[in-house]
């Protein structure tokens, strides 16, 4: 137990270190004393006595010494001695020690803020009780459409049949007009997002509102009366907070819905933008609850313990491929069915985008560190002969090896707070600027992020430290003393290391700026992607007519017709119309349909095309011309409505070398069938970016079945002036009806593509601060190495060199190593760009333009940052450089 004594003495001595000190020197002095009486008293001389009592002590300071490290902290006031060194050191030189904390803190910021994201959005479980438990189940087909959405009736199979959850849910999407007294008794309508889900679905999840209560299977009913849950957010914005909403009536749709919930602030599925939650059997037609071949839902199940998620799908999948046998017929059945993860599903797409941006800040940051080691070697060799006369004086390489760590650290650890407090303000910016992302809500700075910025911190000192340390590792003591001397050009060895780490901040650099070069490139043709229809001065907006009682269809026709005569006839309207999705916006929905002319189908097979409901004067409105016939009647309206317009590729795949037009189309909804009359063919749209176009069929909306959609109007200018007198013209028909996403077709655009904008955004920054912190360390290696070489330079003038040559010199040496950097950098982008081809659209990894743009700009960022000291090398004066010798 010596051990324990000691450390028990260490700590005693925190407070008696004084004491302890005097106690030991009255000790020395005492048996000193004793042992030199002893030898006077054996018949030595004073004198002698004295030297024969040291003789037999040894060197008391050296006693002193091995006494007090038994019980005294030695490293940790070495550290301290360090620490108080390098903050001297940093002291008088504080451009330097600006310049590396800025430099660290951008690189530590950027890593910190990229890894919060990371790890809130990808890597920290979801707020469920046993999330790794939750799935999401799809209905599977073909290898051309592999996912679908969940039927009703298949998901009554499903928890008849299964044996492999604890629990089964469903949930949809659904569009609210929503109406609710505010504080002064007045009914606000405004047009929200929601989601219809089955009434287990919270206990599925494992979630219970934060007040009232969630739904109950009575309340999940087709004849219950409507009740629903609030978001957080909407219960805060709407009514203040108030718990008093809690059992009153709002109007969802202009039918009467009693409030019994509100749910976390953190709750927000299926999406970010959910706002409020309705019982879905109680919203939806019981004929859709239990069709087997109309796609809407999402199943959510929660494994029972033990049961792996594979288990699970093998045995859905054999009851959807049971059923599937048993109505062969029914082409719309699936053919299996398909699983992943909750948090899988949730992520999306964004994973790839997330982890290639963390990966590009890690090279922003590897770029920081070599920037900071630079200044570090050049510190190092202006201080040379210091060092080495340290050395000659007893200075160990350990503690010269500390010392530089010690100083790396401190730079690393002013960085690293700076970095935290931006990356603080970088992710307030994030969560304000994609407020809509996934998970949005679990983005912030917690324990785990602190402790990844200390160890960032750590990694950034080691690596900075360590190579300016061993960049100063000679051992000839007097070689070091000679080349630091006035006459003797610098060691080359520390030139070489910082052409070297030059060389390798160039390569990073240029990696990043052909990934990022690639997704602007990427970006710029899926914004000029053309939809097939116009896009400039087009105005939309988003309404949502309730459904009423007694003779609906009609209603709806009149309101269409109404609004859209009204609209049309506003000054400066060209043209408007309405139509279920507009072009861009995604594929939405499809129906099976077959051609009377053509042979019969053999069961079970069925043809495909999406579905488009749109008014007679939408093409013309959106600009998609008629290329053969005729577009839709606009006298033929409700149970007269028979004619179909279908588009020119739809056209070729199913109609290949013969005329559509007269011919039928016989489609199939649900259990009734339609039969249309082909009468005309419309030029081809792509119903989403980046997806190419797909066989469209446009039905006529005056059949009065769909009662929400987009109101497009089309102005020869300044499109947006109309949007106040359309909305009064909306109020004029009906004051309770709410409009929503009113944007141009540009906004709209934008407004899809703002993945793609933002990860080439941020990774363009990162790419221009790495050539930023390029370009500054070539300027100072240059600035260095032509203030070392002042006294050759002034020689070589001397004797008759051309300032220009002294300028050609001078600028080949410094974009030595951009070249070689830049070498790198274009044989590692070959192969990283790979990475991101999911993320490019119209863009070839290797595409030759992105490489010698990148290239080109590179250099001549290079020459610029050399330019400068090579300038100045050529206009020295010989006498003067000569003279300082």
């Amino acid at each position: 137990m010596r051990w324990l004594t000691q450390l028990k003495m260490r700590f005693l001595m925190l407070t008696k270190r004084q004491h302890a000190a005097e106690q030991l020197e009255d000790e020395f002095s005492f048996h000193l004393e004793q042992q030199i009486a002893e030898n006077i008293a054996s018949g030595m001389s004073e004198t002698k006595a004295r030297q024969a009592a040291l003789r037999t002590f040894g060197n008391p300071t050296l006693l002193r010494e091995q006494t007090r490290e038994t019980w005294n902290w030695n490293m940790l006031e070495s550290l301290l001695r360090d620490l108080r060194y390098s903050v001297r050191t940093l002291r008088r030189t504080p451009g330097f020690a600006a310049m590396s904390i800025l430099v660290m803190a951008l690189g530590i910021g950027a890593n910190v803020a990229l890894f919060t994201v990371v790890r809130g959005v990808l890597l920290k479980p979801l707020p469920f009780a046993d999330s790794d438990r939750l799935i999401v189940i799809t209905e599977g087909g073909d290898e051309v459409s592999p996912d679908h959405p969940v039927a009703g009736g298949i998901f009554e199979a499903w928890k008849q049949q299964s044996h492999s959850f604890s629990g089964l849910a469903l949930t949809g999407g659904a569009e609210f007009n929503f109406s609710a007294g505010d504080t002064t008794g007045t009914q606000l309508a405004e047009s929200l997002h929601g989601a219809n889900i089955s009434a287990n679905l919270l206990p599925v999840l494992g979630v219970q509102p934060a007040f009232g209560r969630g739904f109950t299977p009575a309340d999940d009913r087709r004849e219950a009366q409507g009740t629903a849950i609030l978001s957080w957010q909407l219960w805060m914005r709407r009514f203040g907070g108030n718990r008093a909403i809690l059992n009153q009536t709002v109007h969802l749709n202009s039918q009467p819905y009693t409030v019994i919930g509100i749910m976390p602030a953190w709750f927000s599925y299926p999406d970010p933008t959910t706002q409020l939650w309705t019982p879905l059997y109680h919203d939806k037609p019981t004929a859709l609850m239990i069709s087997r071949d109309q796609h809407e839902f999402r199943a959510v199940g929660r494994l029972l313990p033990g049961v792996s998620e594979s288990t699970a799908r093998a045995e859905i999948s054999l009851i959807v491929n049971r059923i599937r046998s048993q109505h062969a017929d029914d082409p719309y059945i699936s053919l299996k069915a398909n699983t992943r993860p909750l948090l899988e599903d949730m992520v999306g797409d964004i994973r790839r985008p997330l982890y290639v941006l963390l990966a590009a800040t890690g090279c922003v940051l590897l770029i920081a560190c070599l920037n900071v080691a630079n200044l570090l070697v050049a510190r190092a060799a202006a201080r040379k002969k210091e060092l080495a006369i340290r050395t000659a004086l007893g200075g160990s390489r350990l503690r010269r090896i500390r010392e530089r760590i010690v100083e790396s650290l401190l730079l690393s650890t002013a960085g690293g707070a700076f970095g935290l407090a931006f990356a603080a303000l970088a992710l307030k910016w994030l969560v304000q600027a994609r407020s809509e992302m996934t998970r949005v809500e679990s983005i912030h700075i917690d324990a785990t992020v602190a402790a990844f910025t200390i160890a960032v911190v750590a990694f950034c000192a080691l690596l900075s430290g360590l190579i300016s340390a061993f960049s100063s590792g000679d051992r000839n003591i007097l070689a070091s003393l000679q080349s630091a001397s006035r006459s003797t050009s610098p060691g080359q060895s520390r030139v070489t290391l910082r052409r070297v780490l030059l060389s390798l901040e160039v390569g990073l650099t240029v990696v990043l700026l052909i990934g990022a070069g690639l997704l602007l490139e990427s970006y710029a043709r899926l914004r000029s992607a053309n939809l097939g229809c116009i896009t400039d001065n087009v105005l939309t907006m988003r309404i949502m007519v309730p459904r009423m009682q007694g003779s609906q269809p009609a209603q709806l026709v009149n309101f269409y017709e109404q609004l859209l005569d009204r609209v049309r006839a506003l000054p400066g309207v060209k043209a408007a119309g309405f139509t279920d999705v507009i072009p861009g916006q995604g594929y939405w929905e499809d129906a099976n349909f077959s051609i009377p002319e053509h042979p019969a189908l053999p069961a079970g097979v069925g043809l495909f095309a999406i579905n488009r409901w749109v008014d007679p004067g939408y093409f013309n409105a959106i600009g998609i011309p008629i290329l053969k016939g005729r577009g839709l009647d606009p006298s033929r309206k409700l149970d007269r409505v028979d004619e179909v317009v279908i588009s020119k590729l739809f056209a070729d795949k199913y109609f290949p070398g013969e005329d559509p037009i007269g011919r039928h189309l016989r489609v199939t909804d649900g259990t009734a069938v339609y039969l249309f009359r082909v009468v005309g063919i419309a030029g081809d749209i792509r119903y989403s970016l980046g997806e190419d176009p797909a066989p469209i069929q446009y039905f006529s909306l005056l059949a009065g079945v769909k009662n929400n959609g987009s109101l497009i109007v089309r102005s020869s200018s300044n499109v947006e002036q109309l949007a106040l007198p359309i909305q009064r013209i909306i109020q004029s028909l009906d004051r309770n009806l709410p409009v929503s996403d009113i944007l141009t077709m540009d906004q709209l655009l934008g407004r899809s593509t703002v993945d793609q904008s933002f990860n080439a955004t941020l990774l363009v920054g990162f790419a221009a601060l790495s050539l930023i912190l390029a370009a500054v360390g070539l300027f100072g290696v240059l600035s260095y190495i032509v203030a070392q070489r002042t006294s050759e330079i002034g020689v070589r003038i001397a004797l008759g060199a051309q300032r220009e040559q002294v300028l050609r010199l001078v600028l080949a040496d410094g974009l030595r190593p951009a070249l070689v950097g830049l070498a790198l950098g274009l044989i590692a982008a070959a192969g990283t760009t790979r990475l991101i081809q999911s993320m490019l659209y119209g863009t070839r990894p290797l595409d030759l333009t992105v490489f010698t743009a990148v290239s080109a700009l590179l250099l001549a960022v290079a020459a610029g940052a050399c330019l400068v000291p090579a300038w100045r090398a050529s206009r020295l004066d010989p006498v003067q450089a000569l003279r300082s010798e």
